[in-house]
């Protein structure tokens, strides 16, 4: 699924146009964004958790040459599913 046919999902579930639907995911999307840049965890209960996460700068090694390079520090977004999202699967 992607944006497009999610924004399909909600207008059609919630009798909206695509319009307003559209706005109401870019609103959670945004929302989840400025959750996460303010260092907060995303919790919705039943399907999971989005959280900012911190990976140090490291060694690396360029696999063509051998050469040894330096992989800056980056933050990560990790999601652990939920107990009601993982129970659905299975």
């Amino acid at each position: 699924m992607n944006k497009g046919e999610l924004i399909d999902v909600v207008a059609d579930a919630a009798g909206i146009t695509k319009s307003q639907a559209s706005d109401a995911v870019n609103a959670v999307f945004n929302g989840i964004e400025k959750t996460l840049k303010s260092g907060d965890k995303a919790a919705f209960v039943g399907f999971g958790t989005f959280q900012k996460s911190h990976r140090a700068a490291r060694d690396g090694r360029n696999p063509a040459t051998g050469a040894t390079i330096k992989i800056a520090a980056k933050n990560l977004v990790k999601f652990k599913a939920g107990k009601a999202l993982t129970d659905a699967m299975n």
